[in-house]
């Protein structure tokens, strides 16, 4: 009985009761303005998502990816770098916690520094310092002791286990995540009191409309329903719209590739484009409570 009596609420809230709703203009002003304002906050609110989504998601690859690696880095005289090299192999090989170490390929350092250098520059001619990349194994790699075991047997090795980068990555990508996050708490509440604007005019509007109905018997709670119907339901509609179209500006932005930008990589991947269907659903439910705020406080200034 309980379902059925929640079926029904629902189903008469959708309906609408066209007696009650003559206080409230189909059209017009705040009609335009409620619309309005939800279609382009939940425009905005599905960017600030997919920053928040990206954000979460590159801190998370970042993380990953740079705990698993670290580079041992060899300076030393071009008569001694093959030796040297090679110690610092040997200690690697025996070193716990680690699964594999390479060396890099003159054509791979060559690589690294084009950004900083470009392409034409004469790299034989600088004193460039040999990498060993090491990959980590699952049980993890006591760096400390990794760098007063090279410090004594290799003396031209410095380890870096990229912390240093990883932690300050991490933490910018976890901010980026949280400003989207309050980006999306800010924009509903930008469109709640807007709705709640559109509501208490809506009301002033119709005071003539609203005393009628008063004398013929009607209930506060009876008037103050078809305001919130009808704003409700013109927020998820715009706030469908909103979504629909900014769903469409993501999937339009460029595609990350292997050296894209973080920009290009803005976006929603596998289960996460659910998320923007939750936004109308939340659109609706802050018109729900601004327009129930508003209805019961401008009655309350009317009587």
């Amino acid at each position: 009985m309980r379902d059925l009596f929640d079926i029904n609420r629902i189903t008469g809230f959708i309906i609408g009761d066209a007696q009650a709703e003559r206080a409230v203009p189909p059209t017009g002003f705040t009609a335009r303005l409620t619309v309005f304002a939800a279609a382009v906050m939940a425009f905005l609110a599905v960017f600030a998502l997919a920053l928040s989504v990206s954000a979460g998601r590159l801190s998370e690859r970042w993380a990953n990816e740079l705990a698993q690696s670290a580079t041992v880095r060899i300076s030393a005289p071009a008569g001694q770098m093959q030796a040297q090299t090679e110690a610092a192999l040997a200690v690697l090989e025996t070193t716990p916690g680690i699964a594999s170490a390479r060396v890099l390929s003159d054509g791979e350092q060559r690589k690294l520094l084009e950004p900083w250098f470009g392409p034409d520059m004469p790299l034989d001619a600088l004193p460039i310092p040999q990498l060993i990349e090491i990959v980590e194994a699952d049980v993890g790699l006591d760096a400390e002791a990794l760098r007063l075991r090279l410090l004594g047997e290799v003396p031209g090795a410095v380890l870096d286990d990229h912390s240093r980068w990883r932690k300050p990555l991490a933490a910018a990508a976890g901010r980026l995540s949280f400003l989207g996050w309050f980006s999306i708490v800010l924009i509903f509440a930008v469109m709640g009191a807007m709705i709640t604007l559109a509501a208490n005019a809506a009301l002033a509007a119709n005071a003539k409309v609203i005393t009628v109905m008063r004398l013929v018997g009607a209930k506060d709670s009876y008037i103050a329903s078809a305001f919130v119907r009808r704003f409700t339901l013109r927020s998820l509609t715009g706030a469908a719209v909103g979504m629909v179209l900014g769903v469409i500006a993501v999937v339009l932005m460029p595609a990350g590739g292997g050296e894209a930008g973080f920009l290009s990589d803005l976006g929603f991947q596998g289960a996460s484009w659910l998320w923007p269907l939750v936004i109308p659903l939340l659109a609706g439910g802050v018109a729900f409570g601004a327009t129930q705020a508003a209805a019961r406080r401008t009655l309350k200034e009317l009587r």
